[in-house]
């Protein structure tokens, strides 16, 4: 049996949903389904709840700012019983999936014929879901290596062919699936060395296909790794496959739906970004404030100790690949500090945490005062703590942290976490591995910015520079990341694929900028970012169509620092005016006033495409007086 076992069960979970059903208004019934599907469920129950959902969106509309995305599954098997599964995936991540299937073994037909059923569902994902049959190379077992290599890449150019048509036909972001291996071995260990044996061919394919996926830009659903993991047989049900040609076996359904829908939340910037953990038999064995340091167990010579350690690696891997780590513990600072400093075993160094609240205090206030610390939302944290009352008084407290249900035994911690997916990426880049100590960094900052009694000399102190040149290629996957991960300080908070976001560097009508801060404290990377295009109607005038930053440089002048390169580039291309646009969320109430602080004054309705509560603002370059900033600029 296949279960999602870092979310918690639910005692009645069949009777809730039943429950939920007599809510009396859909509101009420589609915040009972996003709730219950927090929790572990079968095919069944996934079903239940998707019905619940689907239902309630007929009525309401989905919570402020969630977002919608259009996705078409594609593949070579049945694929109606996987629809649920992907939608209610998507409800624990703040996202509504509209949902799409083509027909029957329709793939090359939907994205190549004349007449697809994708051109009226316009979808922004294409999930290529094919089977092993409809691609495994057909080729005798007597074939040498050289045929079988080739034939391996007829198939991977047969499906490059159909990702590059379907992006350029449909502007979609695609998303293939590796082929679940389902071929029984000829010849057993022996298998690998037999060039053209089934179950090698398929292995390869699912190589080379990850190669080519990462160099198209195309994402992976590694469908064949997961149930390498825990077990082809659970997986595939041969009964199944010849009743009704569905590959997936029922109780696969509910992980396979989590897997594809966690991919899709991260090209979103739906992903979390933050771990934070607990202490006392979390990242050691003991309690510390009682056994003293040489009481914990941690380390080689115990297999529980050398557990805890395996927890630890584990999360400064995590660290390098760009997840903020962060600790909240019930402990004394003064003895966990010691740890860190002067345990021999300790692997997880103090300087890979960003931030940390270890008190008395309860932990849901630690982590809203860690949140603030760090300027991320509550949304973007996963809790890990192993004592069940904390998780539960966390999970009721802070229903958008995700806290993570552990096995008894510490050295299954680790995998649980890795099962969960909750930091899954669909890029990694050079930033990305600098991301921890940019936020220790901006700890720093803070620091330094309390005991300051002089804000000019603060600002002047800390020596910044704003580099704001054209986005190169090797940015675009970080710009994609930065334009889909902010809610706050984000004036209309639009969100673009990567394949939009390089049109818009491509055209030479619009302007994109990404803006990188450096200062003496080190590098806060990627930190803004503004599209700018020419206005419908007034053809001397350009549209801030976005304008995001993140959190961490606020107060520090690099809105008008911003400003002043956006106002010089379009004084270039002999703009007049720059048109500003805010749509408020319940989540960017912070920049309502970033226009009108900045100079810009009222515009009406036409100014925009109007729609919703949006409002326009307006700034005459001609008399455009650049504001004064403690940051130099490079353009």
């Amino acid at each position: 049996m296949i279960e999602l076992d870092w979310l918690p069960r639910h005692p009645g979970l069949a009777a809730a949903i039943t429950a939920a059903r007599t809510l009396p208004t859909a509101a009420e019934r589609l915040d009972a389904a996003i709730r219950l599907s927090g929790f572990g469920r079968d095919a069944l129950a996934t079903t239940r709840l998707d019905r619940l959902a689907q239902e309630a969106l007929a009525e309401t509309p989905p919570p402020a700012g969630w977002q919608r995305r259009r996705l078409a599954v594609l593949g070579s098997s049945t694929l109606e019983t996987v629809i649920p599964a992907l939608r209610v995936a998507a409800l624990e991540r703040r996202l509504v999936l509209e949902v799409t299937a083509a027909p029957y073994g329709q793939v090359r037909q939907a994205i190549l014929g004349p007449a697809s059923p994708l051109a009226d569902a316009k979808p922004d994902f294409i999930l290529l879901a094919m089977d092993e049959g409809a691609v495994l190379p057909p080729l005798p077992l007597a074939a040498n290596q050289e045929e079988a290599d080739a034939a391996v890449e007829a198939e991977l150019n047969g499906l490059v062919t159909l990702w590059r048509a379907a992006r350029q036909r449909f502007g979609a972001t695609v998303i293939q699936q590796t082929i679940l291996n389902t071929r029984l071995p000829l010849f057993g260990s022996y298998e690998a060395a037999v060039p053209a044996a089934p179950a090698a061919l398929v292995e390869r394919l699912n190589r080379r296909m990850a190669q080519s996926a990462a160099t198209e830009g195309v994402l992976l659903v590694d469908l064949d790794g997961a149930a390498a993991g825990s077990g082809r047989a659970h997986w595939h049900d041969p009964v199944r496959w010849h009743q009704a040609k569905q590959v997936l076996s029922p109780a696969a359904i509910p992980l396979y739906g989590d897997l594809a829908a966690r991919v899709i939340a991260a090209a979103c910037g739906l992903s979390r970004k933050c771990l934070v953990l607990d202490l006392d038999n979390t990242l050691w064995g003991g309690v510390v404030g009682d056994d003293g340091i040489e009481g914990i167990v941690l380390g080689q010579g115990s297999a529980v100790g050398e557990a805890y350690l395996a927890v630890q690696r584990y999360a400064a891997s995590l660290a390098e690949r760009g997840v903020v780590l962060a600790l909240c513990s019930k402990n004394d600072a003064e003895i966990v500090e010691r740890v860190f400093k002067s345990h021999p075993e300790m692997h997880l160094k103090r300087d890979a945490i960003a931030a940390a609240a270890v008190n008395w205090a309860d932990k849901a206030t630690n982590l809203r005062c860690l949140a603030k610390t760090l300027d991320l939302g509550l949304d973007s944290f996963v809790f890990v703590d192993d004592n069940p009352a904390e998780r539960d008084i966390v999970r009721r407290e802070l229903p958008m942290v995700a806290v993570p249900e552990l096995p008894d035994d510490v050295a299954h911690y680790a995998a649980t976490l890795a099962a969960a997916g909750y930091f899954e990426s669909v890029a990694f880049t050079a930033e990305d591995s600098t991301r921890s100590r940019q936020y220790t960094q901006n700890a720093q900052r803070k620091e330094l910015l309390a005991t300051a009694t002089d804000m000019e000399g603060f600002l002047k102190s800390l020596d910044m520079q704003l580099d704001a040149r054209p986005p190169a290629n090797g940015d675009l996957a970080r710009l994609t990341q930065l334009i889909n991960k902010s809610n706050q300080f984000n004036l209309t908070t639009r969100r673009y694929t990567a394949e939009e976001v390089e049109r818009a560097v491509n055209d030479p009508e619009v302007v994109v900028r990404g803006f990188r801060l450096v200062d003496k404290f080190g590098d806060n990377g990627l930190i803004a970012v503004i599209i700018a295009r020419p206005h419908e109607q007034e053809r001397a005038a350009l549209v801030v169509d976005t304008w995001l930053m993140s959190c961490r440089v606020l107060g520090r002048g690099v809105e008008a620092a911003c400003l002043c390169v956006l106002a010089h580039e379009a004084a270039r291309r002999g703009a007049k005016a720059l048109i500003g646009e805010y749509r408020p969320t319940p989540r960017n109430g912070m920049v309502r006033d970033h226009y009108p602080r900045l100079g810009f004054t009222p515009a009406g309705p036409s100014a925009g495409k109007g729609g919703g509560e949006a409002s326009y603002w307006r700034l005459d370059l001609q008399h455009f007086t650049e504001p004064e900033c403690h940051i130099r600029i490079s353009e």
